[in-house]
């Protein structure tokens, strides 16, 4: 997929997301797009928002800073990708629609995504203070193949004496990410509790390969 769509900074790239969420409040859910998505994608606009204006304060401008901005930003734009790949060209959008979204008609003509078959799982390190680092190990299936465009990160809180998920179909929130090493964030009053992880290869039309194993970190 070309990303020739994407402003080349990271303020054109708030810009546009500022623009997608403004669109999405009024349409989205005539283009059938989830709450859920709108709402991830605003807190994930609110919070590249806030990670670079702490890059670029000189009161806040630290390499941590600056390495939580462009988590953030990368974080936005894996989740403006998925959202434009999902729900901007299914409902039949009118071209002042693809206008306020900054976005060129899309070609019709689509190349399929294939069935992703590989399974995966994740190995875990420390990042820093509720933040864990995620690195996809594939246990079968090959990262080349064209339908393992992504993966979808799913992830559950227990903490201590909680009874933890079973399987990974008891497990409910997730975000996906097309990078092979990504940080997962957590809020301050999870330090302490153990995270359960559970990873789904996802081609770009959405489609989910198998479940690979869980696995469980405590969150520092």
């Amino acid at each position: 997929m070309s990303t020739d769509w994407k402003p080349g900074t990271r303020t054109g790239l708030l810009t546009m997301a500022e623009d997608w969420n403004k669109t999405l409040a009024v349409k989205g859910t005539g283009w059938n797009v989830p709450a859920a998505e709108t709402q991830e994608l605003l807190a994930l606009t609110t919070s590249a928002a806030s990670a670079l204006d702490a890059a670029k304060s000189e009161t806040t401008r630290t390499p941590v800073a600056t390495a939580r901005c462009k988590t953030a930003f990368d974080k936005l734009s894996e989740k403006m990708r998925d959202v434009k790949k999902r729900y901007f060209y299914t409902p039949p959008l009118e071209d002042e629609d693809f206008a306020a979204l900054g976005l060129a008609p899309h070609d019709a003509t689509q190349t399929p995504a294939g069935e992703p078959t590989a399974q995966v799982t994740v190995e875990t390190y420390l990042v820093g203070r509720h933040e864990l680092g995620i690195k996809i190990v594939y246990i079968s299936g090959s990262p080349g193949d064209p339908a393992n465009k992504g993966y979808r990160v799913w992830y559950a809180v227990v903490d201590h004496g909680e009874t933890p998920p079973a399987t990974p179909d008891a497990i409910h929130e997730s975000f996906f990410t097309q990078r092979k090493n990504d940080v997962a964030h957590f809020k301050y009053e999870d330090s302490g509790k153990t995270a359960y992880f559970a990873v789904q290869v996802e081609n770009s039309g959405g489609k989910k390969g198998p479940w690979g194993p869980m696995v469980s970190a405590v969150i520092p």
